[in-house]
């Protein structure tokens, strides 16, 4: 009744959202976004509870040399993606056990090294810009049903593992003490998830590339930060997050003629600084209407996850 009586509302709520989705390669971009974006928004809440962001970045780095390699030799990219991913670890583990440089300084050395590499790599292919852009910037419109298919067996892996792994990830987060006196094996849980990070990241790569996979796993797992008191909450709110990201990611591309890719990547990033100047005003209301309330302390507000699952 609504849509015959106002038709200005019926073309902005129907065809409006219906049009960017309406081919098939359209619809394989938004299934292939949305898959990529449940297991990056999952694994990502662990990424940001324990403070690895910098790393994961770094990873998200390190896989391009592999991905450049399967190009150029022809064989598959998630192959070349996976032995990159283990060669960006073990890299990392020599220097780190090998000299006393610390953590971040392996990570910035693997960082730098493996992008490079990675372009060294795809100079050498007849079609180096365009095949230098899918890696990095991803080709959502490009995505095909068999590339759908693996990313849905990652994501099942990832969020399977994700799931079994809970209670050692909680307690490897905020005490890993904790977690070694429970027999929770720390080191192995930590491998673990540097796993799942791969998986992610491997599984990822072709819808949204392998720079602007990092908007996803650490955008809405942030964003959901600021909105959640508990992990479990936090997760939903990130995998929410994420997925709208995803669609009105692609939606505005296809309006405002953007890379796709790089849309679905900024758009979680506009969402938690929107978030966050929308939770601070109402902070700052709520303290000058109690000026002088304890309960009110001007925190930084950085993670109230976090705070809330330590105070548990």
């Amino acid at each position: 009744m609504l849509l015959t009586v106002f038709p200005v509302f019926s073309v902005f709520s129907v065809d409006w959202l219906v049009e960017p989705f309406a081919l098939g390669f359209q619809q394989r971009a938004l299934v292939g976004g949305l898959v990529a974006a449940v297991m990056c928004s999952v694994v990502g809440v662990w990424l940001v509870l324990r403070g690895m962001s910098f790393f994961g970045d770094a990873f998200v780095h390190g896989v391009i040399p592999g991905i450049a390699a399967a190009v150029l030799f022809g064989f598959s990219p998630y192959l070349g993606a996976a032995i990159a991913a283990a060669a960006m670890v073990g890299g990392m583990q020599l220097i780190y056990r090998t000299t006393t440089l610390k953590e971040d300084t392996s990570i910035g050395l693997l960082f730098v090294g493996m992008m490079a590499l990675g372009v060294v790599l795809i100079s050498k292919s007849e079609s180096y810009t365009g095949s230098l852009t899918a890696i990095l910037f991803g080709d959502a419109l490009g995505v095909s049903w068999e590339d759908i298919r693996t990313q849905t067996v990652m994501a099942v892996v990832v969020i399977v593992f994700a799931v079994l792994l809970y209670r050692p990830l909680m307690s490897l987060s905020f005490s890993p003490a904790k977690a070694q006196s429970l027999g929770m094996h720390p080191k192995l849980t930590h491998g673990l998830l540097l796993v799942l990070i791969a998986t992610a990241v491997i599984g990822s790569f072709q819808a949204v590339g392998t720079l602007l996979v990092f908007g996803l796993l650490v955008g809405p797992p942030a964003t959901a930060a600021l909105v959640s008191r508990t992990v479990p909450v936090m997760i939903t709110w990130s995998v929410a997050i994420a997925v709208v990201s995803v669609w009105c990611g692609l939606t505005l591309s296809y309006y405002w003629g953007t890379a796709g890719s790089a849309t679905m990547a900024l758009v979680p990033i506009v969402l938690f600084f929107l978030v966050l100047a929308v939770r601070e005003a109402v902070r700052r209301v709520r303290r000058r209407g109690r000026p002088d309330d304890p309960a009110h302390p001007l925190d930084d507000g950085t993670n109230d996850a976090v705070d809330a699952a330590v105070s548990a």
